[in-house]
């Protein structure tokens, strides 16, 4: 049995889905069906969506992007099966509602294999994902985390675009009738694949390397800092001490200066009052 929060992160993927996907049917079928117009849609869609929901589901919505997630344990096996299931069923039912609200009739699935479309999304997908890597992996927080998703998928559709449709999600693929194994499924699959592993062999390694690299840095700095501290903080103090020194040797020499004067002028008394006290006392030998 679901929990509740278990149950509204299959709800979110859900939702987000078919969100994605109406969205991406109304614009292709409108008059603004250019590879721009559909790109910037999609990438602004998936960031208001990736503000609502990625507290509750991470605001995947693209079964490319959970297997890619899941190849880099950021989802758990029976976590991404779930999403899986709840992505296409998001996408199918975009499609049974696009088609109820319009009416529209004698649309074919048009999924065909192209080596051309292939190479198209695997680029387009690796972009997105790449971006996506790099906004899970440094931590963003949920602002630049929704506009770097966002901006990832406009700029990897758009570039796909130039060879395909730009989908880049197997999910929407299927909710515009545009499924195709060899194409918008594989294509986006390993565009995901490598763009995740990638920065996480690669990027993630190099910045644990520099963050361990400038903590050790720091840490020999502080040592100096204290060795330099600890020997200033002596050398003062030997100052101090030598200073009291000086003074005291300087006022011994000026108190022996005035005893040896005194000692020189304490014979002449004492002499003074020996002859006096013999001038004085006639029987003094």
């Amino acid at each position: 049995m679901f929990r509740k929060n278990k149950l509204a992160m299959l709800v979110g993927e859900f939702l987000g889905t078919a969100a994605l996907a109406l969205v991406v049917l109304a614009i292709t079928h409108s008059q603004l069906s250019l590879g721009y117009f559909i790109s910037s849609a999609a990438g602004l869609i998936v960031a208001l969506l990736t503000m609502s929901l990625a507290g509750i589901s991470g605001a995947v919505f693209n079964p490319a992007m959970t297997i890619g997630l899941w190849t880099v344990r950021k989802l758990r096996t029976l976590q991404a099966l779930s999403y899986l299931v709840v992505q296409f069923a998001g996408g199918w039912v975009a499609w049974e509602l696009f088609i109820y609200l319009t009416k529209v009739s004698g649309i074919h699935n048009t999924g065909t294999y192209n080596a051309r479309i292939l190479v198209a999304e695997v680029v387009g997908t690796f972009i997105f994902s790449f971006g996506w890597a790099a906004a899970i992996y440094q931590r963003f927080d949920l602002l630049a985390k929704a506009a770097t998703i966002g901006g990832s998928l406009t700029v990897g559709s758009l570039i796909a675009s130039l060879g395909s449709a730009g989908y880049l999600n197997p999910a929407v693929a299927l909710g515009l009738h545009q499924w195709g194994w060899g194409t918008y499924v594989l294509g986006p699959v390993l565009g995901a694949v490598i763009g995740f592993n990638m920065y996480n062999l690669l990027f993630v390694e190099t910045e644990l390397a520099e963050v361990a690299t400038s903590k050790s840095e720091r840490a020999k700095t502080s040592e100096l800092n204290a060795t330099l501290t600890q020997s200033e903080v002596e050398s003062a103090a030997d100052d101090e001490e030598e200073r009291p020194a000086a003074k005291r040797s300087s006022s011994r020499s000026a108190a022996g200066k005035s005893r040896s004067t005194a000692a020189k002028k304490a014979p002449a008394k004492r002499g003074g009052r020996s002859s006096t006290a013999r001038r004085r006392n006639p029987n003094a030998a």
